[in-house]
């Protein structure tokens, strides 16, 4: 951040609302707490990962309870965890999951997994994975003494027989919902809602680029969002120097607005 601060970005900490992409550049941009004008606009908005919205969720999120096996499997060797999910994702989580953790348990809401054929192969061959069907997480329970996960709360959808179960970590992979709603339909996607680009970045809007997790349904790590947001700028970058002589022409009252023309703009939300 002090790098691009010392070449001229600027940081502005806010909650993009709504869009303007159908008059072409300058595109409008509209925020909680104001508006911005942009001939470019590069969108690395993310996904966020779907909660199970249960009691104790939230409050262990990072201590326990966590979305991304890759970042947080280390702090779980020698320890008993549980992988909520039957998709591929869940699956391959579990399977990596299993060179630190003492045991994986697998919680799935019904009795036959997602995942493809090969995927359930090498679970079921692995020692440390076991299943657990037709069962749902009802709530995560925490030790208060040290703020970490220590159990959950499990319920039978067929019994509905409820039992608690003594766990380290809970690992949540039902699943991803790109923040593209913002754009209404604007930019292109998939039927899952993920921003289609090729191969420069580019989205169906001319001037728009996208990069991270809007797009990327596969990887979902922050060094190839870096990479794709990185590329996205480069090809904005581009675009500007391309239209420079054809931009529209913004009135001086709007040259006051927090970006200013011919500046590019990346939304302003969390996420890659």
């Amino acid at each position: 951040q002090a790098q691009a601060e010392r070449f001229g970005a600027k940081f502005d900490y806010d909650l993009v609302t709504e869009v303007d992409f159908t008059s072409g550049s300058p595109f409008r941009i509209k925020t909680q707490n104001g508006e911005y004008l942009a001939d470019s606009v590069v969108v690395t908005i993310g996904a966020s990962p779907r909660k199970l919205n249960v009691p104790g969720e939230a409050e262990f999120t990072g201590r326990g309870v966590s979305y991304c096996a890759t970042c947080d499997g280390w702090f779980f060797r020698n320890k008993d965890i549980i992988v909520v999910g039957g998709g591929d994702s869940a699956l391959q989580e579990a399977i990596f999951l299993t060179r630190f953790a003492s045991s994986v348990t697998v919680v799935h809401r019904r009795d036959t997994l997602r995942a493809s054929t090969s995927l359930q192969s090498r679970a079921f061959a692995n020692d440390k994975i076991s299943f657990i069907y037709d069962t749902v997480i009802d709530e995560i329970l925490g030790n208060p003494e040290i703020g970490a996960v220590r159990a959950v709360r499990l319920r039978n959808l067929k019994t509905s027989e409820v039992s608690e179960k003594p766990i380290d970590g809970v690992f949540i992979f039902i699943g991803y919902d790109p923040n593209s709603k913002v754009f209404n339909g604007q930019l292109k996607t998939d039927a899952a809602g993920y921003v289609i680009v090729d191969n420069h970045m580019r989205t169906n809007v001319d001037g728009v680029f996208a990069g991270g997790e809007i797009h990327d349904d596969i990887f979902r790590q922050a060094i190839t969002a870096a990479g794709q947001g990185c590329a996205a700028a480069l090809m904005a970058i581009n675009w500007l120097g391309e239209h420079a002589d054809s931009l529209q022409v913004i009135e001086d009252e709007q040259r006051d607005a927090p970006i200013a023309s011919g500046k590019t703009l990346a939304e302003a939300v969390s996420g890659d």
